[in-house]
């Protein structure tokens, strides 16, 4: 399902456990080593180096995403397809190389995320979550595609590029019809999705960027 929940994971260095296998080996190369008062400094030693190394060596946080299930199978079909253009869309910007449309398209993801997120605390949402992911996730992915295809087209030619820029602009218009979205369903305010999905459509239709042109 859905990664949309992070939890930090804390990962310990291995270096203090090293390093006391490096004290051992030293203190029984250079040190006597016959007597127990021998073993307790050593073992004292061993334990000091450990505790140091681990302060100068905390070790790593790994960023985990823990997959999210509602029990329902609708639901969990919802979200499951959210999952996948998520994951098209990661692709995506790791494969754009423009940074501006890469920071719109982190944008899109974190919009993404918290409408499926709020399937998950708000099951009534469910019809209007359902038709932006009928709509919005398609047609944004689908412009993306677009978009990726031209820029690694090394002879794009001048319609090519303007096909780029008409993207460039409809991209700012479908984050702000995420947001108005997300913010509709966090207030639990009615918003006619139908709307937007007519308003971007125009717009497309205005740039020359129906299903025919690209």
């Amino acid at each position: 399902m859905m990664n949309l929940k992070t939890k930090e994971v804390k990962k310990p260095s291995v270096i203090p456990i090293y390093g006391i296998g490096v004290v051992i080996i030293l203190y029984s190369l250079i040190l006597p080593l016959y007597k127990p008062t021998h073993f307790l400094i050593m073992a004292s030693v061993s334990i000091a180096a450990y505790f140091l190394l681990r302060i100068a060596f905390p070790g790593t946080v790994e960023i985990i995403e823990e997959p999210i299930t509602t029990g329902d199978e609708k639901f969990d079909a919802l979200i499951g397809e959210g999952e996948i253009a998520v994951k098209e869309l990661t692709r995506l910007r790791n494969s754009i190389n423009n940074e501006a449309v890469c920071r719109k398209i982190d944008d899109i993801i974190e919009v993404t995320r918290k409408i499926f997120l709020d399937l998950v605390e708000d099951p009534d949402d469910y019809r209007q979550i359902k038709r932006f992911a009928e709509f919005f996730l398609p047609t944004t992915i689908k412009l993306l595609h677009s978009y990726e295809l031209f820029g690694s087209d090394v002879n794009a030619g001048d319609n090519a590029k303007s096909t780029m820029t008409k993207i460039e602009d409809v991209l700012d218009s479908t984050i702000s019809a995420y947001n108005r979205q997300y913010d509709a369903l966090f207030s639990n305010e009615a918003l006619d999705i139908e709307t937007d999905i007519e308003v971007l459509k125009t717009l497309m239709k205005r740039e020359g960027l129906t299903d025919s042109d690209f």
